[in-house]
């Protein structure tokens, strides 16, 4: 596969560092000669220095050849026409842009991207994928991450292994006879920075980071399983009125009615633009790193504080000072990848990273075969995959024990006719399955060609 990358700065090297991995031949294009050069000298790609929506930059980045062109620029308007030049001038069959901008984004404009108009296949927004991510995390309180496949039917839910959680210590292939009626099966555990694929025989430990996909209709006991019994904050702190906050605010006041949220917007004019455009949200005007702006927005009593201004230093030190001041918990956007191995151990609860988020968009577009959605896991240390099995697949038929499953790949649920199954050693994959995995770097490819449609199944 030949993919074009218009872009070098975090989301476009994250991008490419993937598909390299995976042996892709890609080409990173940017204005910016020092990005360039760092794409070069860490990865194996090509870097093209240009300015990306020109047709002479394109072509020399191999254009005419690419199967994919994804642009991820900071410019919305240099992503747009990467793709329209894509289109018309070398007719690359997959053209994915990143659009920030509202104006861009309204439904009322959604004619704009055809293949008529503007020929863009697939549109992403960070700020509203970021604002859908945070809203899910809210719907499980002391979840760090939770992520619905299968049309909501199952929920992969990551959560930090604390000295209290019961289940510690106990091998995972004994949870099945304590929890006989509970839908769980937990697929990854990242321990000490690295992130494990788990045997029958591994125990949870302190310190601990664990994925389990859970039923969703039992989510409320596989938390209470994992020592997590808060109950869904009513009182939120939101310090940050921006594109992100702003969305975000717009999905809690239409999903969420019990919540009452305060919102801190250090710009006036932002912030009265924020307040005549919600309905029930209080917004404050003021500095959330100072103390009586945060007692106005009852910070003490609230159970959340959510931080999303586009300062990373702002939103951990606010974060941290909610806390202080008697908030229960924080989540806290951070777009710096250097602050990430750092905030744990300072008492933020749940890190959102757009990068991470803007990645797992646009990968469940660049994988092959019958896989129909993907979220990366700790920074691209494993991806969770939603995929149909054909009934060409060698996955079809034997039990799980016999089946050739990869190595570094674990089924965590099956959905069959809309139900949902656990497997286990006995388990046998039928024809139109839907299925749930959790999928170490290394193992893609083998997936991928797992769920293939093969020429004997047409």
């Amino acid at each position: 596969m030949k993919v074009v990358i218009c872009g070098a700065g975090q989301v476009g090297f994250n991008i490419a560092r993937f598909l390299a991995g995976e042996n892709a031949d890609v080409t990173v294009v940017d204005q910016a000669p020092d990005l360039v050069q760092k794409v070069r000298d860490r990865l194996d790609v090509t870097g093209v220095v240009g300015f990306a929506s020109h047709p002479e930059v394109l072509e020399r980045a191999g254009a005419r050849d690419a199967d994919m062109l994804i642009a991820v620029t900071y410019s919305d308007e240099v992503n747009m026409v990467a793709c329209q030049v894509g289109h018309s001038l070398f007719e690359v069959p997959l053209k994915i842009a990143r659009v920030r901008s509202q104006a861009y984004l309204d439904p009322v404009w959604s004619e704009l991207y055809s293949r008529e108009k503007m020929p863009i296949d697939v549109v992403i927004s960070p700020e509203l994928e970021v604002a859908r991510s945070i809203e899910r995390r809210l719907r499980v309180p002391g979840a760090f991450d939770a992520i619905p496949m299968v049309g909501g039917k199952v929920t992969v839910i990551g959560v930090h292994v604390r000295e209290e959680t019961p289940i510690i210590e106990t091998p995972l292939r004994e949870l099945t006879a304590l929890f006989p009626d509970l839908h769980i099966f937990i697929v990854a555990i990242q321990r000490e920075g690295k992130l494990v694929v788990p045997s029958g025989k591994e125990r949870l430990r302190p310190g601990d980071e664990a994925w389990f996909v859970s039923e969703s209709t039992h989510l409320r006991r596989a938390m209470l399983a994992f020592g997590y019994e808060e109950q869904a904050a009513r009182r939120v702190v939101m310090i940050g009125g921006g594109n992100i906050g702003l969305n975000l605010a717009r999905r809690v006041e239409a999903r969420h009615p019990q919540v009452q949220l305060r919102i801190i917007e250090v710009d006036k004019s932002r912030a009265e633009r924020v307040a005549e455009t919600l309905d029930r949200s209080v917004v404050i005007h003021g500095d959330a790193l100072e103390a009586d702006i945060l007692e106005e927005a009852n910070a003490a009593n609230s159970e959340t504080v959510i931080a999303v201004t586009n300062d990373d230093e702002v939103n951990i030190l606010a974060s941290l000072l909610a806390k202080k001041s008697g908030c229960r918990r924080a989540v806290t956007l951070i777009n710096s990848s250097a602050y990430g191995s750092l905030v744990g151990g300072l008492g933020i609860d749940t890190v959102v990273s757009p990068r991470a988020i803007t990645v797992s968009t646009i990968l469940q577009h660049v994988r092959r075969g019958r896989i129909r959605s993907v979220h990366s896991l700790a920074e691209g240390g494993g991806e969770v995959i939603e995929a149909e099995a054909l009934e060409t697949s060698a996955l079809v038929g034997p039990p799980l024990r016999d089946a050739p499953l990869p190595e570094g790949v674990v089924l965590g649920a099956i959905i069959r006719n809309g139900a949902v199954i656990i497997p286990r050693g006995g388990t046998s994959v039928k024809a139109g399955d839907l299925c749930v995995l959790f999928v170490a770097p290394q193992a893609v490819k083998s997936v991928e060609r797992l769920f293939a449609v093969k020429l004997e199944f047409f």
